[in-house]
C-alpha cells in the first residue's frame, strides 16, 4: 500500500486525503498550523490519521508521494528534505487529475482567473455537466470522488502549476502575466512567467491554448518557446484569424471558419478587462459546441464574482464598490480604469514590492481622495500625496468607510481596491471585503 503524505490540512489537503483513501493509499495529513475544526471533523469521521501544530519528520519522510498545499514554498527546510530523499512532490491538481477522464479547462494568469473561470462555468453549465474547482469552491479531488463530472473548469495558480508532472488540460487559458508573488520566485520575473506557462507544457497538437495576444510578456515568451497546442489568441486591438477579437462594438470569435458575433453592449460585466474575460470564456464555450444563443444569454445574465468590482450599495447617490480581490497593482489598474465618476479610493495592505507608476494617470484623472488602509502606508504617501488634496491613513475598515462617506459627494464612487495583500490587518481578502460591505451597510 502506497503512503500518501499531505502537507496542509485546508480545502485541497482534505480533499486529496479523501480521494487518496478511497483509491487505496495509506494517508497521513500534517499541518504545522491548526487545522480548522470543520476539516478536523471530516478527517476524524473518515478515520484519516493527521497531526496539526507540527510536522513530525518520521511520519513524513517515509512517504511514497507527498501532496503539498500551494501555500507552502519550496524553500522550506522540510520540503528540501523530502525532495532530497527523491520522494515525488505533487500539487492537488496533479494528484487528482490521475483519477478522472474528464475534459479539463485549466485557467491561469496574474489577474482575471476567478472571473474567467466562473464565467466559463456559467456558459458551459447550461448545456454540459461541469464542475468548477481549483482555487474556487470545493476541491478538485473531492469533486472527483463525489461527483466525477465529465467536464471541469479549474482555476489554477502558479503555485499549483509548480508541482505538476503529467497534468494536461485539454483547453488552457492564460489571461495575462504581470509581476506578482515575486517573493516566491526569487524576485526573478522569468521564473514566474515559466511557472504560468507550465499549464501548456504537456499539451499536444489536439489541445487548445487560449491567451491574450495584447499581452507583451505572453507574446514574447511564445516567440522563443514554441508550444504543441492549437493557438486561439484574443485581442482588443487587432483582428484575429483564428480566435477572438473586438470589431467596433462586437466580439468576433472564429474557430475553423465557424464564427460567432456578440455585441459588447449587453455584457453584464463592465470594463475592458471583462471584454477579454468574456472572449476567453466564450472561446471555450464555442470550442465545446455550446449554442450561440446560450452563450449570448449567459454573458448577459452573469452575476460576477464576490469582491471583484462588486457594487455594494448606493447611499446619497454615492456608489460603494468592493474590489477587495485586487491584491496587486495590475488588478487595481483595471478597477480605476473602469471608474466613470470622481472616486474616493481605499488602498493599502501588505505590499508585494509594488510599483505604483502605472496607476498615476488614473489617480490624476479620476481620484479625488485616498484613504490608506494598512499597517505601513509610507510608500503610498510617498507616491500619491502630491496628486490628491485629501490623503489620510487608518488601520480600521469602519473608520476608512466613515471618512469616505464624509468626503464623497453625490455622483461619486467609493472604491476599495487595495493593490496589496490583506494579511497585515485582515485574515484574507474575503474578510477584508466583507468588513467593507458591513461597514457600508452600517452607515
Amino acid at each position: 500500500m502506497k503512503r500518501l503524505v499531505i502537507l496542509g490540512g485546508g480545502e485541497s489537503g482534505v480533499g486529496t486525503a479523501l480521494l487518496g483513501k478511497a483509491k487505496g493509499f495509506q494517508v497521513f495529513v500534517s499541518d504545522n498550523q491548526n487545522i480548522k475544526e470543520k476539516y478536523k471533523q471530516v478527517l476524524i469521521h473518515n478515520e484519516i490519521e493527521f497531526e496539526d501544530g507540527q510536522h513530525s519528520e518520521g511520519q513524513i519522510l517515509n512517504a511514497d508521494i507527498v501532496m503539498k498545499s500551494p501555500g507552502i514554498p519550496d524553500k522550506v527546510a522540510l520540503v528540501k528534505k523530502i525532495r532530497a530523499k527523491g520522494i515525488t512532490v505533487v500539487s492537488e491538481i496533479e494528484f487528482a487529475s490521475k483519477f478522472t477522464n474528464a475534459t479539463i479547462v485549466g485557467i491561469t494568469g496574474s489577474n482575471g482567473k476567478t472571473t474567467t473561470a466562473s464565467l466559463t462555468h456559467h456558459l458551459l453549465k447550461e448545456e454540459l455537466n461541469v464542475g468548477l474547482a481549483g482555487n474556487i469552491g470545493d476541491s478538485f479531488a473531492k469533486q472527483i470522488l463525489e461527483k466525477d463530472y465529465p467536464n471541469y473548469v479549474l482555476e489554477i495558480s502558479s503555485f499549483q502549476l509548480d508541482d505538476i508532472i503529467d497534468f494536461k488540460p485539454h483547453i488552457a487559458i492564460l489571461t495575462n502575466i504581470t509581476p506578482d508573488h515575486l517573493d516566491r520566485y526569487d524576485y526573478v520575473f522569468e521564473n514566474y512567467i515559466a511557472s504560468k506557462f507550465r499549464i501548456v507544457e504537456n499539451q499536444t497538437a489536439s489541445d487548445y491554448f487560449i491567451y491574450d495576444a495584447d499581452d507583451e510578456v505572453i507574446s514574447k515568451w511564445l516567440e522563443t518557446h514554441p508550444i504543441q497546442s492549437i493557438l486561439l489568441p484574443f485581442s482588443l486591438i487587432k483582428p484575429i484569424e483564428n480566435g477572438a477579437y473586438l470589431d467596433k462594438d462586437n466580439i468576433k470569435i472564429t474557430i475553423d471558419n465557424n464564427q460567432i458575433i456578440m455585441p459588447t453592449a449587453n455584457l453584464a460585466l463592465e470594463g475592458k478587462h471583462n471584454i477579454k474575460n468574456a472572449m476567453a470564456a466564450s472561446t471555450v464555450a464555442h470550442l465545446l459546441k455550446i449554442r450561440k444563443q446560450t452563450i449570448r444569454e449567459s454573458l448577459e445574465n452573469f452575476q460576477g464574482v464576490e469582491h471583484r468590482l462588486e457594487h455594494v450599495l448606493k447611499i446619497n447617490k454615492v456608489q460603494y464598490i468592493n474590489d477587495s480581490k485586487a491584491t496587486n497593482v495590475n488588478a487595481t489598474y483595471f478597477a480605476l480604469e473602469s471608474m466613470d465618476a470622481p472616486t474616493v479610493w481605499i488602498v493599502g495592505g501588505e505590499d508585494k514590492g509594488n510599483n505604483y507608476k502605472e496607476l498615476f494617470q488614473f489617480v490624476n484623472e479620476k481620484v479625488k481622495a485616498i484613504i490608506c488602509l494598512g499597517v505601513d502606508n509610507a510608500k503610498l504617501m510617498e507616491n500619491f500625496s502630491n496628486m490628491v488634496d485629501i490623503i489620510v491613513e487608518t488601520q480600521y475598515m469602519s473608520e476608512a468607510v466613515k471618512i469616505a462617506y464624509k468626503v464623497a459627494e453625490a455622483g461619486d464612487n467609493v472604491l476599495l481596491s487595495p493593490a496589496c495583500a490583506s494579511f497585515d490587518l485582515f485574515e484574507n481578502y474575503e474578510d477584508r471585503g466583507r468588513q467593507f460591505k458591513e461597514a457600508v451597510r452600517n452607515l
